[in-house]
């Protein structure tokens, strides 16, 4: 069990029966000295986001989650389909509301990690570093040079990003998938 002052960003807890990421959590200090923690929790069944404030007192129990290393295969009209690591004959689909936001970044092949409670597959973990082809670059524009200029580039996935002015069309480039920001040029 967790306590109030515990729960903190990227912690999974067990809300009713679903379980919930903490995905933004901010500690407050009110009258009297007592304190509260304000969450903003994303559903991982649904993709339902919820506001819940935990005062003194109060706990959650934290999600038992197992791990296990799978490939992304293909999407096909919202529907993205995996097989386990070591077994490309059992394959599982997940849809793009439970994937949410990391649709951008999945390219054939990916080794993903998914996370299973009570046997169930209910969310997916990237890599947090991950190559990419960038498919389509504007011209970069001579400017103000004493600020690094960037213009915005689109990878083979279709993500936007936004890269410096060197950047051209056929290049890999490494992003960050946790905030999508452009890391190096390969």
């Amino acid at each position: 069990m967790l306590k109030h002052n515990e729960i903190r960003k990227g912690k999974i807890i067990l809300f009713g029966e679903d379980p919930y990421e903490v995905i933004k959590h901010s500690h407050v200090v009110k009258g009297r000295g007592k304190s509260v923690v304000q969450t903003r929790m994303k559903n991982l069944r649904t993709g339902n986001i919820l506001q819940k404030t935990f005062h003194p007192g109060e706990s959650a129990k934290e999600a038992e989650l197992e791990k296990l290393g799978a490939v992304f295969v293909y999407s096909h009209r919202g529907k993205y389909v995996f097989h386990k690591e070591n077994d490309p004959s059992s394959r599982f689909e997940l849809t793009e509301e439970q994937i949410g936001e990391k649709v951008d970044y999945l390219k054939e092949k990916t080794t993903i990690t998914a996370i299973l409670l009570n046997e169930k597959i209910i969310d997916i973990s990237l890599p947090i570093k991950m190559n990419f082809r960038v498919k389509e670059a504007p011209p970069g524009v001579k400017g103000n040079r004493a600020e690094g200029g960037t213009k915005t580039v689109m990878t083979e996935t279709g993500k936007k990003i936004n890269a410096p002015l060197f950047v051209n069309e056929g290049d890999v480039i490494e992003v960050n998938t946790e905030t999508g920001e452009y890391l190096r040029r390969i």
